[in-house]
This record gives C-alpha cells, structure tokens and sequence, in this order.
C-alpha cells in the first residue's frame, strides 16, 4: 500500500481530519485525538495506530509481523505500534487496523466529540 492510499483511507473515516503537529509529520485525528501517524511524506511508508488497549495485546503484531511491525516509541506501552505499508502486511489487513485504531480511538472521546456519521 502506499502512503497517499493509506493517507486518503484515514481521512475517509467520519470526523476525521489531517494535522502536522510537529513540523514535517502528519497525523489524522478524530475529534482531538490522534488515531494513525503517517510521519513525513519523504520518510519509510508506515502507519502508527493503536493495535490494542494493551501492549500485551498490541504484541500479537510483533510476533506475527516480525519484520514489518515495531513497538512506536514513547506511547508503545499504551498499544501503540508502527506497521509498514510497503512489507508483509497486506492491505487489507492494513485497513482493518486502522478501522481498529479509530474505533479504540473514537470509544475514549466525550461523546459531543464523537463523529455522527
């Protein structure tokens, strides 16, 4: 998959819109709260999103994608990994976690946050 296909899935969802909070790396959020970090638009094709409510949970990526799934730095222990759009993961897999990551996301916002549609 590549970055703008993954970039314009994440803005698909309801509610959800594009931020660079840190100069160079762009996230899409929902509500005020982020769901995928796509980082910079020169940078490796990956997506970070919240894989579980737990880093044990979140874990089970590691171990079934070795090579193409790692622990994000800083909020990793929260559940957090990064996954690589352009290695083993197929695509459909890729959006299904994504859909995972905005819904985890979308079920902690105060519901006048929450998307309508």
């Amino acid at each position: 998959m590549k970055r703008a296909e993954m970039l314009a899935y994440c803005l698909a969802k309801p509610g959800a819109w594009l931020d660079q909070p840190w100069e160079g790396d762009e996230v899409v959020k929902v509500g005020g709260r982020i769901f995928a970090f796509l980082g910079s638009e020169g940078g490796k094709p990956t997506v970070g999103i919240k894989c579980g409510p737990t880093r044990e949970v979140a874990d089970e990526w590691l171990h079934r994608h070795p090579g193409d799934a790692t622990v994000m730095p800083y909020i990793g222990r929260s559940g957090w990994n990064t996954l690589r759009l352009d290695g083993g993961i197929d695509d459909e897999e890729l959006t299904e976690a994504v859909d995972s990551s905005y819904d985890m996301v979308v079920a902690k916002l105060p519901k006048r946050e929450r998307p309508t549609a």
